[in-house]
């Protein structure tokens, strides 16, 4: 399994004074001598002895500062031997020991630091995140060096057999001359593309290419290549499959099956439902963006490393990311580089931002396998960490406020841009590898829809059917609102009634326009589940309101409604919701709130019947836990159905069910086959919170549905 830049590398390993000599004249070159040295050095510093990266990333900032120049190659050779002399100081100062200078003994702790990584936070967050099992372990492989530094004729770099943001089938990905790996996927110089290999070392790349074809064809699916030029003989380093965006991943599957290199059901294996997911996701709006690049909100545009769009605020460090998110808060991470440290802040961002690096660095690499946009290599981009802020052509963003990025085109924006939705008719390799899935699956695929729009765009989707309508989402539009509030509040059953008879007229729109956008498909609508408390939020602070208007001397019929208010939420308070007034006994306790959604559920059927449209209700109760409830509940219904049908003139048939979502229910489910027609099964997403039920339909007669 691949864990990109999570398990640690120590390059260089060996070299000391006396080697560093053998090195510079067996290669006939001081320079790359001292430049291995000095790398070996922080590498070693940073990985093995565990010293601040910052450390040795200042004292080479201040060289090349000094020598007036940009980038590392351009430091001679006398100043990269003061720079080793520095970074010699700096272990000692940070260690109180000397650099280890004895192979073996190099050899030995870099050997513990690579099986340590395993156990690092960022390879643990890495495994989390793409369910790798903690106790697979690792190995720890020694092999010799080859160097891309050792002049113009040498270089490394990092390749695709196929552009992994696109899919395309093309040589895709980026190299630097005199130069090793490191300085590829960290970022730290800007590298160029792959395709300027060809100019700069045509032998080097034409071998490259054919051995690219061959690995990917003996893989059968697109690799990531790592390689090394040492004075213009290739060196191939390793290969993997290649993480890829969402839309490469449909591609390469899909192109693969019409090159006859995979099957169809090997290609609908390499595509991740969440991948299907992100292809779904909403995009900029380009009308906004025409406007923020002519109304001075453009910024910058850097390498389009990996698509997609995000705005949120913008954090300098990994854990202050972590923490936003925490609360509930969207971030991008913008960061000079990143490098596997980052790794918990680029899981809670969502999109990366760097000032260095390309599309194969770290930040680029991860963002892809975690399906977020990216923008690197932003060379515009000066970010000041200690103040945390960044600037651009004089425009100063600080943490927090908001940015946007565009993954697509690499472009950057201050403030927040609006997003439209994807259009799934584009999507036409995702539309062929879906009807794949479509003759192969057994399962049938119903969406969660709570209004008419979703349901129709869930009929554009595919969908043959509403596995969970759910009525309380209804109620909380503006205009709607009020009217539940209202009833809330009611102090007898005929306000209550009142109050709900405004109401019918929205619900009995809604699922009409539900029949209509899913006509002759089965909708499954769960009465009303939450506690009625839910839909006073706006008043939670209301106890402070009434303590300060008496505090005040305020008085007359505003203080008495908001006394009422809160005599009211102090009664429909719940210490557990789960095991309160909600769900079934809701319904029970006022079973007039049943009557108007059962009201609203066949009176629209009855209506979209009498337009030659075909309505198939399934009415499901929610929380149900015993027999008693389910047996009084059922009574209900039918009792109501059949006034409305008396009423109406026309009889629709309906589904009565339940869902199966506390564990008394699941014991009895036996007992309750014997009342419901069908079953959803509710299951939580994430415990820490209120359970959200995701139904998953069971397709059950009432014997197969018994528990044996």
């Amino acid at each position: 399994m691949s864990m990109p830049g999570m398990m640690d590398t120590v390059l260089n390993l060996g070299l000391n004074d006396d080697s560093r000599k053998g090195l510079a004249t067996l290669t006939k070159n001081e320079r790359f001598a001292w430049d291995a040295y000095r790398r070996f050095i922080s590498m070693f510093g940073r990985i093995v002895l565990d010293i601040p990266a910052e450390k040795f990333d200042h004292a080479l900032e201040a060289k090349k500062k000094a020598a007036r120049v940009q980038t590392d190659p351009e430091l001679s050779p006398k100043q990269l031997e003061e720079l080793v002399d520095e970074f010699k100081a700096i272990v000692r100062t940070q260690t109180g020991k000397p650099f280890p200078t004895e192979p073996k003994e190099q050899l030995r702790l870099a050997i513990e630091a690579v099986f340590g990584s395993w156990f690092g936070q960022r390879a643990k967050d890495y495994r989390k995140q793409f369910k790798i099992a903690d106790d697979l372990g690792t190995a720890c492989s020694v092999v010799t060096m080859v160097y891309g530094n050792m002049g113009d004729d040498s270089g490394t770099g990092v390749a695709f057999t196929r552009d992994p943001n696109t899919g395309e089938k093309v040589l895709y990905g980026e190299y630097l001359t005199n130069a090793q790996g490191e300085d590829v996927v960290a970022g730290i110089r800007t590298p160029s593309k792959i395709a300027q290999m060809k100019k700069d070392l045509p032998k080097a790349y034409a071998e490259f290419d054919r051995i690219a074809k061959r690995l990917e064809k003996h893989y059968r699916d697109a690799q990531d290549l790592e390689f090394t030029i040492e004075r213009g003989k290739l060196y191939m380093l390793q290969t993997r499959s290649a993480k890829r965006t969402a839309a490469a991943a449909v591609k390469i599957a899909t192109d693969m099956v019409r090159e006859g290199l995979i099957t169809k059901d090997e290609a609908l294996r390499r595509v991740d439902p969440m991948q299907v997911e992100q292809l779904l996701l909403p995009r900029f709006d380009q009308k906004e963006v025409e406007r923020a690049r002519t109304g001075g909100r453009y910024l910058a545009k850097g390498l389009n490393a990996s698509p997609g769009a995000a705005t949120g605020r913008a954090v300098f460090d990994a854990d202050r990311a972590v923490v936003l998110k925490g609360q509930k808060q969207l971030v991008v991470l913008v960061r000079p580089e990143t490098s596997p440290d980052d790794f918990h802040g680029m899981v809670a961002a969502t999109g990366i931002l760097t000032a260095r690096g390309g599309s194969t660095s770290h930040a680029a690499v991860v963002a892809r396998g975690l399906g977020l946009p990216c923008v690197a290599g932003v060379a515009a981009l000066d970010i000041d960490l200690q103040k945390r802020e960044m600037r651009v052509d004089g425009k100063v963003i600080k943490e927090g406020e908001a940015i946007s990025i565009d993954g697509t085109t690499g472009e950057v924006f201050a403030g927040e841009l609006p997003t439209i939705a994807a259009n799934f008719r584009e999507e036409k390799e995702l539309i062929e590898l879906l009807s794949w899935a479509d003759k192969k699956r057994k399962l049938g695929v119903w969406v969660n829809a709570d209004t008419p729009g979703e349901c129709r765009l869930a009929r554009e989707l595919g969908a043959e059917g509403v596995g969970l309508a759910r009525t309380e989402h209804m109620f909380r539009e503006a205009e709607r609102l009020p009217i539940v509030q209202e009833m809330i509040l009611a102090n007898d059953t005929a306000g209550r009634k009142r109050a709900l008879e405004k109401l019918l007229p929205f619900q009995q729109g809604d699922f009409r326009e539900m029949y209509e956008a899913m006509d002759g498909l089965p909708v499954v609508i769960r009465l009303i589940d939450p506690p009625l408390h839910e839909f006073l939020r706006e008043y939670a602070d209301i106890n402070v309101e009434i303590a300060v208007a008496r505090a005040t001397g305020s008085n007359g019929l505003e203080l008495e409604k908001k006394a009422r208010i809160y005599r009211r939420l102090e009664q429909l308070h719940e210490d557990n919701p789960m095991l309160g007034l909600r769900g079934c006994r809701l319904l029970l306790v006022y079973p007039e709130i049943l009557e108007m959604q059962i009201r609203a559920i066949l009176g629209a059927a009855i209506d979209v019947a009498e337009k030659g449209i075909k309505a198939k209700p399934e009415i499901m109760m929610p929380l149900v836990g015993t027999m008693g409830e389910l047996d009084r509940l059922e009574a209900q219904v039918r009792d109501v159905a059949e006034t409305v049908f008396k009423e109406r003139g026309k009889r629709v048939e309906f589904k009565f069910g339940t869902m199966i979502e506390i564990p008394r229910a699941c014991i009895i489910a036996d007992q309750i086959a014997t009342k419901t027609e069908f079953f959803s099964f509710g299951t939580s997403r994430d415990t820490s919170r209120r359970r959200s039920s995701r139904p998953i339909r069971s397709r059950c007669s009432t014997a197969t549905a018994s528990a044996r």
